[in-house]
């Protein structure tokens, strides 16, 4: 459906504009806890809202981008964000808020489904995901510079969010038609190679997610509330930090493939778990900056080959939106955890239990990259005919989790 041979710049922006709302997850609950009558624990919930109902759209569009269309399918859920973060943007309601947040949401993934089958279907997927990676950074990086300057309100980042969507939809002219499944495309179905793999990553990822985004999401309180900073501060951090990922993303994809999935992985996920502890009980500009920079340096590396080694069980990418689906429930509970954790026990501790998760999960992660990563995989050669040109490759796939 999607040519694997060039690089497809509608799925790295269908990918950016999909996966913008999980990166300005802090200074989004942030602005909804202190623009709006909400607990920093409902804003949390909120954000968790979001993603979950993201996380949704991967589970039930996994395997329809086919025969939907990933033109028309990337218009819908372009249009659900920019109605749904749209409204949220404008209304000053609770109520109108969080409905436009979720429908906003949905679009998200539904836009991420798109890119994701796409992604899988290139002959390299670690390059076009290091390229959404750079893009998504450094929009975001840009807006987190913008948005203190812009006035108090929870507006701000919404609107970005749906401004990105909105601009993106001229791109979708370059995405495929609808193509109907053929005699050929049926018989040649064939089952999930690498089975106990593919279930494994698919049970550890969402552990994985889960306390990245619970850190993320707490964020800007700790920043705030905890080192004492100021909103265009915390701001600049987040900026710096996230330019601080483009190199890290830069350098995956220079690398590649070289260093294996194993190490890039476990040992990664060990450094970040480290980074997180630091950043949680920071209570001054150094510590919070170093472990923030480190952290978001580190995570678009380590996610990078996460993806690529999904996708490398499956080379119709079933694997890669099936594992990233399952992770996308972690990252929805993650804004909720934090929020608990951290009003329950405090943000250090908060820190130390997602730090020590992390280190626990590295061993069976760091064992399927080295199980599966160095084995072949079969690969099922299908011509599916759309209206511009043959390509080589039909996937059932949705949507890789995002941040």
């Amino acid at each position: 459906m999607f040519a694997p041979r060039t690089i497809a710049w509608p799925l790295v922006a269908l990918f950016t504009a999909g996966y913008l709302a999980p990166y300005l997850l802090p200074t989004t609950v942030g602005r909804l806890d202190s623009g709006l009558p909400l607990t920093a624990t409902q804003a949390g919930a909120v954000g968790s809202a979001l993603l979950l109902c993201s996380a949704s759209a991967g589970f039930l569009l996994a395997s329809r981008v086919d025969r939907i269309g990933a033109r028309r399918l990337a218009r819908i859920g372009l249009s659900l964000a920019v109605a749904g973060y749209g409204c949220a943007a404008l209304s000053g309601s609770v109520a109108v808020v969080v409905t436009g947040a979720m429908i906003g949401g949905f679009g998200s993934g539904t836009a991420t489904t798109v890119a994701a089958t796409g992604i899988a279907a290139q002959r390299d997927p670690h390059r076009t995901t290091t390229l959404g990676l750079l893009s998504v950074s450094a929009l975001a990086g840009a807006v987190y510079l913008t948005v203190p300057h812009l006035g108090p309100g929870h507006g701000q980042p919404l609107a970005a969010i749906a401004l990105t969507a909105l601009a993106v939809w001229p791109l979708t002219n370059r995405l495929p038609r609808h193509t109907p499944a053929t005699p050929q495309t049926r018989r040649t179905r064939t089952p999930l190679p690498h089975l106990r793999a593919g279930l494994l990553l698919a049970a550890t990822l969402p552990c994985w997610s889960l306390a990245q985004n619970a850190l993320w999401g707490v964020s800007g309180h700790i920043g705030l509330t905890q080192a004492h900073l100021t909103e265009a501060t915390v701001g600049a951090v987040f900026a710096v930090a996230l330019g601080a990922g483009l190199l890290g993303v830069v350098g995956a994809g220079a690398l590649g493939p070289r260093l294996g999935h194993a190490l890039p992985i476990g040992a990664g996920t060990a450094l970040i778990a480290a980074c997180i502890a630091l950043s949680a009980s920071a209570t001054d500009l150094t510590t919070f900056a170093t472990g923030e920079i480190a952290w978001n340096t580190l995570y678009p590396i380590v996610l990078s080959y996460v993806i690529g080694l999904a996708a490398s069980l499956d080379p119709r990418g079933r694997w890669a939106v099936l594992v990233g689906s399952a992770s996308s429930l972690g990252t929805a509970a993650g804004p909720l955890t934090g929020s608990l954790l951290a009003a329950q026990a405090g943000f250090p501790m908060m820190g130390t239990v997602l730090a020590v998760g992390l280190l626990l999960i590295a061993v069976p992660m760091t064992a399927i990259a080295r199980r599966a990563g160095s084995r072949p995989v079969p690969v099922v050669e299908i011509t599916v005919e759309t209206s511009a040109v043959p390509t080589q490759r039909s996937y059932d796939t949705a949507a890789v989790a995002p941040r």
